[in-house]
């Protein structure tokens, strides 16, 4: 298992911007990729961003190209989601996941087994 703790929410205006840190502990060597997904009020988890560990190539939703980044540095077992130009249907709360194994679908939310608490982000009108 590997154990994950989300960090960087808050409360900002259209416009802002936020950075998300993902820290990883314990079979950290278990880990094939590691992404971002979120969940808004009354809407379905959704993938936002992923990254392969080893060779990291990175994948993006649609509606996040151009504004967020996601990054790595696996020597500190940490990941990251630069979110720039921020809107209000960014507003979710953000869950940093890990995917232990292969899988030819590596940024889908199944292929992910370790889950943090989630963090909240709140962009305003």
């Amino acid at each position: 298992q590997v154990q994950l703790v989300e960090s960087g929410g808050g409360l900002v205006q259209a416009g802002g911007s936020l950075r998300l840190s993902c820290a990883a502990s314990g079979r950290t060597f278990s880990s094939y990729a590691m992404g971002w997904f979120r969940q808004a009020p009354g809407k379905e988890r959704e993938v936002v961003a992923a990254v392969r560990r080893n060779f990291g190539d990175v994948y993006y939703a649609d509606s996040v190209k151009g504004r967020f980044t996601i990054s790595r540095d696996n020597a500190k077992n940490t990941v990251f989601l630069q979110m720039n130009s921020l809107k209000p249907e960014d507003t979710a709360v953000y869950y940093c996941a890990n995917a232990p194994r292969y899988d030819i679908n590596w940024w889908a939310s199944y292929a992910y087994d370790d889950w943090g608490q989630g963090t909240q982000v709140t962009v305003s009108s």
